[in-house]
């Protein structure tokens, strides 16, 4: 009986016959994974910095003609072993400016910290799952015969599943204020900073300061990330920290509490509104976030009586786990749409089929132009950052991965003989494509499954 091997294994076998096999491997599997590298063609010379001498050259030939680089996609829907990164990277962010380290001093984890959901307004009733003791309930119970002006029930009576399909989805798409949903989206992120401006003047009126004088003695700092609910519309979730005016490296004044924070967190979500413009059929709106709003104290020491603190390590594994997430943990689209014509045959739900059409128009009316609706209609209007933060909330991103390339470049001159040396490496490098081919495609699979870190 003869056995057919697929053809990637069979092309994946041949390989390793090759002289340079060794080398191709290790172009792949140190990519950890990745699923869609970047080719480069080109070479580069590594050079004592303390001499000038050139200590070893390399070209891309070494790697059987091209080296590939991670492609450094934070979405997880479009690369799980560089968003696994993206995400590990974020959790030590987060944590950083609650507990110290990576340069944050651990004095930090004694500031007034706040752990706040903000949500979305209601725009129209949705089907929802609500639990209470551990037992499902009715989505939205009312009376028999009860009908919106369009003749549909005015309530749900199902229990519904955790992956029922009608979860999120309008009682009655009619009623439901899509362009409203939609410009609220649009106007999500100044709606933020617009209740950062407020949340310090509210602390400081709460301190008997003036907006300058709490300048010269204090300082709120935050990190933030955005959550795409089922019913297509994002919750902010953010840490809130009140630090002494230098940031982390001070402490906080002594009327500095963590319930001042929260109240005024909580005060200041019901105060903030934003005004939209109209055009047509479409009226001005006064925009303001959801009536529901959560904020908790952050600590690791004590469970003050009435309250629901959240740990340093929960919060930062919350905040990282969406950072790698966009509109289609809502069931929407990953790429931009370029035509009208596009939406005809997206692979998406009724619920938000309507919100990208909604999009659509109100992007095409002069009056909202400005906001760049088709530009996000893939994101349901919301154009803004998914992960930011203040600049004195803790370390960077960037400098996360400087001292991961630092630790990469001492490993490779130990195994290169050139430890003690101190080197730059200068290179030209030009793209060449990108993407596997069906044996190189097989080998990272395996890594992924392997769990194999970047670099390896």
């Amino acid at each position: 009986m003869t056995t057919v091997l697929p053809r990637s294994v069979a092309a994946l076998v041949a390989r390793t016959s090759e002289p340079e096999f060794a080398a191709w491997r290790r172009n792949i599997v140190r990519l950890g994974g990745c699923t869609n590298p970047i080719h480069l063609v080109g070479a580069a010379t590594v050079y004592d910095t303390t001499t000038g001498a050139a200590l070893l050259s390399y070209g891309s030939n070494v790697y059987s003609g091209r080296l590939l680089t991670a492609c450094g996609n934070r979405r997880a829907t479009v690369c799980p072993a560089c968003s696994a990164l993206y995400r590990a990277d974020t959790y030590q962010l987060v944590r950083a400016g609650l507990v110290g380290g990576k340069s944050v001093p651990e004095a930090v984890s004694a500031h007034p910290q706040v752990f706040a959901t903000l949500t979305a307004p209601g725009f129209g009733p949705v089907h929802t799952r609500r639990e209470r003791d551990g037992h499902v309930r009715s989505c939205r119970p009312r009376r028999a015969g009860d009908q919106c002006p369009h003749g549909t029930p005015a309530g749900c009576r199902a229990r519904h599943a955790a992956d029922d399909l009608r979860l999120g989805e309008p009682l009655c798409p009619r009623c439901y204020d899509y362009a409203g949903a939609v410009l609220w989206h649009a106007f999500a992120g100044r709606l933020w900073h617009r209740f950062g401006l407020e949340l310090r003047r509210d602390v400081a009126r709460r301190a008997g300061l003036s907006r300058t004088e709490f300048g010269d003695v204090a300082r709120l700092s935050y990190a933030k990330v955005a959550e795409y609910q089922r019913r297509g519309l994002v919750h902010f979730h953010a840490v809130i920290r009140l630090d002494g005016a230098d940031g982390p490296d001070s402490g906080p004044p002594n009327w500095a509490t963590v319930p001042l924070l929260v109240d005024s967190v909580r005060a200041v979500v019901g105060r903030v509104r934003l005004n939209a413009p109209g055009a047509g059929v479409i009226g001005p709106r006064a925009l303001r976030f959801g009536a529901q709003v959560d904020a908790r104290p952050v600590t690791s020491y004590r469970r003050e009586a009435g309250e629901r603190p959240a740990s340093p390590a929960s919060v930062a594994g919350y905040i990282a786990k969406y950072a790698t997430k966009r509109a289609e943990s809502a069931g929407a689209v990953d790429g931009r749409i370029h035509h009208a014509r596009d939406m005809v045959l997206l692979p998406v739900r009724a619920h938000v089929l309507r919100m990208i059409g909604t999009c659509w128009w109100l992007g095409g009316l002069p009056e909202f132009e400005p906001l760049g609706l088709r530009r996000w209609a893939h994101m349901l209007g919301y154009g803004g950052h998914f992960s930011t933060k203040s600049r004195r909330y803790s370390t960077t991103l960037t400098a996360l991965r400087q001292a991961r390339t630092d630790h990469r470049a001492e490993q490779q001159r130990d195994s290169l003989g050139l430890a003690g040396h101190s080197t730059v490496t200068v290179g030209r490098w030009r793209y060449a494509g990108r993407g596997y081919s069906p044996e190189a495609a097989l080998l990272a699979a395996s890594v992924r499954e392997g769990g194999a870190p970047h670099g390896a």
